[in-house]
C-alpha cells in the first residue's frame, strides 16, 4: 500500500476513533441514571449498580516529538515549478521551497537530507495538511484571511513576497488587462490566482474566458499550444516560465508590467501546535538573520569574533531561548543549506534578489525577522 495511502487511512481512523469514544461518552442514551449516580456518589452502589465509564484521554504527541521519534521530515509541496519546487530527472526534488523544507530538517534533525517531499495538488494541500500527511508545507501558498481562519492552518513567516500578473506571447502586442477581452487565460485551479483572475476582471467589467489545470505540468504545454492566449501566475513562477519556454527556444515572452495582488509567501504548519510553527519560524529566519551578520555556509561554522549576538545566534556560551532546538541549530542550518542570500541565487530561475521586495531590509528590501537574543 502506498505510503501516502497508508498516511490517508491512519488519519481518518484517528479520526473515526474519536468519533466513537464521542458517542460513547457524550450521548443522552448512555448516561447513568440518576438513582445510580446518587449511590456511586454515596458509596452504596452495589454489585447491580452500572459501572461508571473511565475512559483515558491520552495527550496527541506534538508535530517535534512525531518528527524526532520517525527520524526526518515529511514536507508537504510539489513537483512542477522549476526554481521553486520541481522533481528531477532522478526522482529527488529540487527548489527554493524544497532548500527550505531542508532548513527544517537541518534545524531540528541536524540533517538537511532528512526529507521526504509529498507532492500534493493545490486543491488539496489544505486538507492533507489537516491530515497529518506531512508537518510542514512550503508549496507557493499565500497568505490569506480565509486560510488562516478556515483551514486549520498557520503560517509562521513570509519568506517570498511576490504578486499576480499575466504573460502573453510578445508577437500578441498586447501590453494591458484590457487587451484580454474575450481572451481565454490559462489559471491553475483551487488556488488565490484564479480568485484574483475573477475578481479583477469582473471589477474591471472585461470579459474573460477561464481555461483552468490543475498543475503547471499540463498548464504551460497548453498555453505553449495556443489554447490560450494568455496565463497568470505570481509573476515569479511567470518569470520561471518565460525563461523556460524561452531557453527551450519557443517564442518571446512578455509579462505585462501590472501586478494586481499582494501574494505573500511562506510555510504552513497546522493550527494548534505553538512550539511547532515556532521552530519553523526561527529555523527559516535563521537564514535571514545570518545574511544579516554576514554569515554564510563557508564561515559560520569558523566565526571567532565576539559580537555577543552573533554568538547568541551560534549557541555558544550555553546560550538557549527554549525553543525546544538544539543550541546550535542555526550553524547546522547555514553550513548545510546556506543564507537567504545563498539560497535564493541557487536557483537562477528567480530572478534578482538585489532590489527587489525579497531583499535585506539593510538592502531596501523587507526581509527583517526579530533579534536572536
Amino acid at each position: 500500500m502506498p505510503k501516502t495511502v497508508r498516511r490517508i487511512l491512519g488519519a481518518v481512523g484517528f479520526v473515526l476513533t474519536l468519533s466513537m469514544l464521542a458517542a460513547s461518552c457524550g450521548t443522552d442514551d448512555d448516561a447513568v441514571p440518576e438513582s445510580s449516580a446518587t449511590a456511586i456518589e454515596a458509596g452504596t452502589a452495589t454489585e447491580a449498580s452500572p459501572t461508571p465509564l473511565h475512559v483515558e484521554i491520552l495527550p496527541w504527541p506534538g508535530t517535534l516529538e512525531v518528527v524526532l521519534d520517525r527520524g526526518y521530515l515529511l514536507c508537504g509541496s510539489r513537483d512542477d515549478l522549476p526554481g521553486f519546487a520541481f522533481a528531477q530527472p532522478d526522482g529527488t526534488h529540487a527548489g527554493f521551497d524544497v532548500d527550505m523544507c531542508r532548513v527544517v530538517a537541518a534545524a531540528v534533525l541536524g540533517d538537511a537530507d532528512a526529507v521526504e517531499i509529498v507532492p500534493v495538488t493545490s486543491a488539496e494541500r489544505f486538507v492533507a495538511l489537516a491530515a497529518g500527511l506531512f508537518d510542514v508545507m512550503n508549496r507557493n501558498s499565500t497568505w490569506t484571511a480565509t486560510r488562516d481562519g478556515n483551514e486549520g492552518a498557520t503560517f509562521p513567516f513570509i519568506y517570498y513576497y511576490d504578486g499576480q500578473g499575466v504573460m502573453v506571447p510578445a508577437s500578441s502586442g498586447f501590453t494591458t488587462l484590457e487587451d484580454l477581452a474575450d481572451a481565454n487565460i490559462c489559471v491553475s485551479t483551487g488556488t488565490t490566482t484564479e480568485l484574483n483572475l475573477t475578481a479583477v476582471f469582473a471589477a474591471r467589467g472585461i470579459p474573460f474566458n477561464p481555461v483552468t489545470f490543475e498543475g503547471f505540468d499540463t498548464l504551460v504545454p497548453a498555453y505553449e499550444a495556443g489554447q490560450c492566449e494568455a496565463m497568470t501566475s505570481d509573476t515569479s513562477g511567470l518569470g520561471v516560465f518565460k525563461y523556460e519556454i524561452e531557453i527551450r527556444g519557443g517564442p518571446e515572452q512578455h509579462i505585462m508590467a501590472e501586478v494586481f495582488s499582494k501574494e505573500p509567501l511562506g510555510p504552513v504548519v497546522r493550527d494548534g501546535d505553538t512550539q511547532w510553527a515556532q521552530i519553523v519560524n526561527w529555523a527559516i529566519m535563521a537564514t535571514v538573520q545570518a545574511w544579516e551578520f554576514g554569515l554564510d555556509s563557508t564561515n559560520i561554522a569558523s566565526y571567532d569574533g565576539n559580537d555577543p549576538n552573533i554568538l547568541n545566534f551560534l549557541g555558544r556560551d550555553g546560550f538557549d531561548p527554549g525553543l525546544g532546538l538544539p543550541s546550535d541549530f542555526a550553524v547546522q542550518v547555514i553550513s548545510q543549506v546556506g543564507n537567504y542570500e545563498e539560497i535564493f541565487s541557487r536557483h537562477p530561475q528567480l530572478g534578482t534578489l538585489a532590489g527587489s521586495a525579497n531583499d535585506l531590509w539593510t538592502n531596501g528590501g523587507l526581509m527583517y525577522v526579530p533579534p536572536y537574543r
